[in-house]
C-alpha cells in the first residue's frame, strides 16, 4: 500500500501519528493509498519550517520572486499530463477536465509572475496641511490555506500563488481524499527555485486544520469549503 507523507522544509516527511486516511480508486471504489495524518507537532513542524524560510524570502526581491512563479509556471505546464492524470486517478474527473482544473490554477500563477507592479506603493504629497501620506505593501509572514477536495489542483494555486509571489511563507492543509497533486506542486515550487520552508504540504483532518487555526505563528489563513465543514 502506497503512503503519502507531508512535504515539509523541502523534502518528504514522514508523520509518527500512526493515523492515516484511505485515499479511494474512484473507478473502482478500491482503496490506492493512505495519507498520513498530521499531529499538532507535525504541524509545528511545518510553522517553525516556514518561519525560518520567511526572513530570506521575504527580504528577496520581487523580481526574484517573480522569476521563480515564472519557472513554476513553465514545469507545472512541462508536467500538466503527469499531473492531470493524477488528480483525475484519486478525484475522479476526466483527464480533459483535470487539465481545466491545473490551467485555471496556472492562471492566477500568470497573474503572481506580474506581481513586482502589483507590489508598489504609493506616495501623496500634500494630502493635508503639513501632511504627506505614503503607503508600503508588506508579507504578513506565515499563511495556510485549507482546501478541498473538488478542485485539488486550481483553489490550492489560487491560495499559495500571490501569497508567496508577495514574500509571504504557506502552509498548505489539502483535501485527504486527493492529496498528492498539492503535494507534487510544492516539488515543482522546490524545482523552480523556491528556498525550503517557503511551500510546505501538511496533510491531516480536524485536529490539523484545528493546529492552524489556534498556532501563533499563522498570521493569515485562507479557507474553501462548505459552511457544515466551516
Amino acid at each position: 500500500m502506497r503512503d503519502i507523507h507531508h512535504f515539509i522544509d523541502g523534502a518528504s516527511f514522514t508523520g509518527s501519528s500512526g493515523r492515516f486516511g484511505d485515499v479511494f480508486n474512484p473507478n473502482t471504489g478500491e482503496v490506492q493509498a493512505r495519507v498520513q495524518l498530521a499531529t499538532e507537532a507535525e504541524m509545528d513542524r511545518a510553522v517553525q519550517a516556514a518561519q525560518n524560510a520567511f526572513e530570506g524570502w521575504s527580504s528577496t526581491n520581487p523580481q526574484r520572486r517573480a522569476r521563480v512563479m515564472f519557472e513554476f509556471k513553465r514545469l507545472v505546464e512541462a508536467n500538466m499530463t503527469e499531473l492531470a492524470e493524477l488528480l483525475s486517478a484519486e478525484h475522479g474527473k476526466v483527464v480533459a477536465d483535470s487539465r481545466g482544473d491545473i490551467q485555471r490554477g496556472l492562471e492566477v500563477i500568470e497573474f503572481a509572475c506580474g506581481i513586482p507592479h502589483a507590489l508598489k506603493g504609493e506616495y501623496t504629497w500634500g494630502a493635508g496641511p503639513g501632511i504627506d501620506v505614503y503607503s508600503m505593501r508588506q508579507p504578513l509572514g506565515v499563511v495556510s490555506g485549507i482546501t478541498p477536495f473538488n478542485f485539488p489542483a486550481m483553489i490550492p494555486m489560487w491560495m499559495f500563488g500571490v501569497a508567496i509571489a508577495t514574500g509571504n511563507t504557506f502552509i498548505l492543509k489539502p483535501s485527504e481524499r486527493d492529496p498528492s497533486v498539492p503535494v507534487r506542486l510544492a516539488e515543482l515550487m522546490m524545482e523552480a527555485g523556491a528556498p525550503a520552508g517557503v511551500l510546505n504540504v501538511v496533510h491531516g483532518d480536524k485536529a490539523a486544520v484545528d493546529a492552524i487555526l489556534i498556532h501563533p505563528l499563522i498570521h493569515a489563513v485562507s479557507f474553501v469549503g462548505s459552511s457544515d465543514i466551516a
